[in-house]
């Protein structure tokens, strides 16, 4: 080869390589902050609509690519003391954007730095939120609203600090006591519990003997007015018959005696151990023998 043609090749590869230089491709999902000398001068694809091949200056301006999407980040286990002073650990995680990638390059620069600063802000404000609120309000009881406040003061936070990003959500995916704690919480959590089903039981059993007291005084009650009032109804009815006994009495002497002769046979024979030693042919059985004429008028004792 000659001088002349290694000098053409020579500023071929120049030329090509300072073209390739010129031309960068941003992809719909991502932004390009453009840097000249070292400091960010303009933004491409910030809207998502003018992805593709996209041209700089040649070793003057060079391009840093950032995502345009949802981000998520998970931030480290924090052990939290609650306003009960139970310690909890707590795990977060965040959903966020980059809105102001200018911003965002001048205070953060790279994503490792996002998210070292957003796990501070989550920390801290986990620690604000939920050092409130008692141990079961962080666990089961207030969780919802809790996780709300933490996430709004994550927002308030990050727009303070300008860091060029806007905070989607923050939501608490665990909160659990230490391993070292959960026995001794455990056990207290057993005892209160069996306090108060001790407190039921005798509840329960008051309340069990107050209603059969008061069923007892009931049927104690109900029984002395039916009694009463069968009292009342069997002398009305005994004097209604002693009425009539006398009545009939009076016009049938003979019906009177073989109605005694039939009441003392009843009595007599109720019992059927009961031994009589009589005649047969005694005025007790002259019913037996004669029927209810009774053989004419009784005999004189």
């Amino acid at each position: 080869m000659t001088p002349r043609l290694w000098t053409i090749l020579g500023a071929a590869a120049v030329a090509l390589w300072v073209l390739f230089d010129c031309f960068f491709i941003v992809h719909q999902t991502q932004q390009a902050v453009v840097q000249s000398f070292g400091q960010p001068v303009r933004v491409i694809n910030a809207t998502g609509r003018y992805p593709g091949l996209q041209i700089k200056w040649p070793f003057v301006e060079n391009v840093i690519l950032l995502d345009r999407r949802n981000l998520a980040f998970e931030a480290a286990q924090e052990e939290i003391i609650t306003a009960d002073q139970e310690r909890l650990v707590v795990d977060a995680y965040v959903r966020y954007q980059i809105n102001d990638p200018l911003q965002y390059f001048r205070t953060l620069r790279t994503t490792r730095d996002a998210e070292d600063r957003l796990e501070r802000l989550v920390n801290s404000s986990l620690r604000q939120v939920l050092g409130t609120a008692s141990a079961n309000d962080v666990i089961a009881g207030r969780r919802a609203q809790l996780t709300l406040l933490t996430r709004n003061d994550v927002i308030a936070r990050a727009q303070a600090a300008r860091l060029g990003i806007t905070i989607i959500d923050v939501r608490i995916k665990r909160a659990d006591l230490p391993t070292a704690n959960q026995q001794a919480v455990f056990g207290r959590m057993n005892t209160n519990l069996q306090q108060q089903a001790a407190q039921i039981r005798y509840d329960g059993e008051r309340q069990r003997r107050e209603i059969v007291a008061n069923a007892q005084r009931e049927v104690t009650v109900t029984l002395a007015q039916a009694t009463e009032q069968s009292g009342q109804i069997r002398g009305t009815g005994d004097a209604q018959a002693t009425a009539l006994y006398n009545a009939s009495f009076g016009r049938d002497p003979g019906f009177a005696a073989f109605y005694r002769s039939m009441q003392a046979y009843e009595t007599s024979m109720r019992d059927s151990s009961t031994t009589m030693v009589l005649s047969p042919r005694s005025d007790f059985f002259r019913y037996f023998e004669n029927g209810a004429s009774g053989g004419g008028a009784p005999a004189r004792r």
